[in-house]
């Protein structure tokens, strides 16, 4: 559903040659003339249970609205306007021109409760009937028809159909009238009850839902886990934490903790080790995985090679933030890290240090003798702006999943395989680069402030309206809210607002123990590495 401003109501008018006119765009427009009245309206002047029907009643009418906003979404599929438009799916056109919030949780909403049209033509019964009726009503909220849907995609595939209408007839009654978190345990106890010695659950199902996902990391840098897993899984990490997670064993607070499992340990040591751990179950749950996943790393498991990186942990940094000790790197698969853990990671590991302002030493520019990228210009590529993702528009591919595309010209035609020619790109934009419509064409600027950053316009139909070229483009949050922050200070303390002068460093350069040639700052930075590798 598409977002709207305050008083800016974004309802294109029918064309005039368009036959027959539709009276959708006339009665959105008198919507939004009704909430531009409750928005000023006066909510004080209701009692408590006025205003307590009129929130449930506002809810209800958000319901409401997003299921018909599925409805349009739905004729427009239909009419295959997305691709018409030049965008290479439904979810794509859902996210970049209708600006929907989570593309994938509406579609599996429209999936269970839309009404889709058939070879025939006439439109089919939604999947979930009594759930799209309550849905249509603004009976049940979008975290309703999740947790719902969640319970009624996994009812085994061997229930006999009437067991199965009977279910959802339950689940989309409960729906209305209880929490997503009682429609939980509630739908555990239908499962229960329709499958209570496990005979209906077979292999099948098991291999059908099996995942797991690690979601983005929130504002602590945290990254929660979800996921299912099948019995065999399941043992093989019960008896990871039996042997791993025990106390005193992989403690990362704990120097003197000894690592791998029980059997490699001195007992002793272990003994010793246990009676200071005071960390919780789930706490040594974390690190054992943690200490199976350097295990891995250390014996070289992962091969020697992906997609040209070297299957190590490379991180990206500001020099200024490790100079300080502050701030947060990058890694090459998306994941942001204290600046704290770079520098002791980096006291242990093999440094690539990227100059981009003077000539390096390293083979960057090959022309067309080499179609292939190298190492180092993967590396080069990855430390660039943005160079962590995916050079198309709105992807957050990391730099571990992409290819490197020829941005400015394609190899077959010419192009060169030149650093500055070069441009990250995944596996699925690399490929839809071409002259067909919805593919996109590619090039570099050569000047200005995006100078060395590749754009994407996406082609279009001939006589449809050209789209933009666009980039890329991650705002730098640090440097946003630094200026917010001066720009707030100087509002509450005009009488502060003098600079102050930058501050000395805590350690002298000492000529014999640095090499020759070397800047301050590098040799900052190589006394803060030795500090913390020390």
């Amino acid at each position: 559903m598409t977002e709207h401003n305050n008083n800016v109501h974004d309802v294109t008018e029918p064309s005039p040659s368009s036959e027959p006119q539709s009276e959708v765009p006339g009665l959105l427009a008198e919507l939004h003339a009704v909430l531009d009245r409750l928005a000023e309206a006066d909510v004080t002047q209701c009692a408590d249970a006025e205003l307590v029907a009129v929130a449930k009643a506002h809810e209800r009418a958000i319901n409401r609205m997003m299921f018909e906003g599925n409805r349009q979404i739905l004729e427009l599929s239909d009419r295959d306007v997305p691709r018409a438009m030049g965008f290479r799916s439904l979810s794509n056109f859902m996210n970049a021109e209708l600006r929907v919030s989570h593309p994938g949780r509406r579609r599996r909403q429209m999936t269970a409760t839309a009404r889709f049209r058939q070879l025939g033509g006439q439109r089919a019964e939604p999947k979930y009937p009594t759930l799209a009726d309550a849905f249509a009503a603004g009976a049940v909220g979008p975290a309703h028809l999740d947790t719902t849907i969640e319970f009624l995609d996994a009812l085994p595939h061997r229930l006999p159909h009437d067991q199965q209408v009977a279910a959802e007839v339950t689940l989309a009654g409960m729906a209305g009238e209880h929490t997503p978190t009682e429609i939980t345990a509630l739908g555990h106890r239908l499962l229960a009850h329709l499958d209570p010695d496990g005979e209906v659950t077979d292999e099948r199902d098991r291999r059908r839902r099996r995942n797991l996902w690690a979601n983005r990391a929130d504002a602590q840098k945290m990254s929660k886990l979800t996921g299912h897993l099948d019995p065999e899984t399941r043992a093989l990490l019960d008896m990871l934490l039996a042997v791993w997670a025990k106390p005193g064993l992989n403690n990362p607070d704990d120097p003197d903790s000894p690592r791998g499992g029980e059997d490699d340990a001195d007992p002793d040591a272990l003994k010793a080790a246990a009676d200071r751990d005071n960390r919780s179950q789930a706490q040594r749950n974390h690190d054992a995985l943690a200490a199976l996943l350097r295990a891995v790393f250390t014996d070289g498991l992962l091969g020697k090679s992906h997609r040209g990186l070297p299957v190590q942990l490379i991180v990206k940094a500001d020099l200024n933030d490790l100079i300080r000790e502050a701030g947060v790197g990058v890694t090459a698969t998306g994941t942001p890290l204290p600046i704290a853990d770079v520098i002791r990671l980096a006291g242990q590991a093999q440094q690539y240090l990227a100059v981009f302002d003077d000539a390096t030493a390293l083979p960057l520019y090959f022309g067309q003798a080499k179609r292939l990228a190298t190492r180092a210009q993967r590396l080069v590529s990855f430390a660039r702006p943005d160079g962590e993702v995916c050079s198309a528009p709105d992807c957050d591919q990391p730099a571990t999943h992409v290819e490197m595309h020829h941005a400015a010209r394609d190899f077959a035609d010419g192009g060169l395989t030149d650093i500055v020619d070069l441009a990250p790109a995944c596996p699925r934009h690399n490929r839809m680069v071409g002259p067909r419509v919805g593919y996109f064409t590619t090039g570099v600027h050569r000047d200005g402030p995006d100078a060395g950053r590749t754009w994407w316009r996406r082609n279009n139909r001939p006589g449809a309206p050209p789209n933009p070229q666009r980039l890329n483009r991650r705002p730098d949050v640090a440097v946003l809210y630094r200026q917010q922050l001066d720009q707030a200070r100087a509002r509450i303390h005009p009488s502060l607002n003098v600079e102050a002068p930058p501050p000395e460093p805590d350690e002298k350069l000492h000529p014999g123990e640095m090499p020759q040639h070397i800047s301050p700052v590098e040799a900052r930075l190589a006394l803060t590495l030795l500090k913390h590798a020390a």
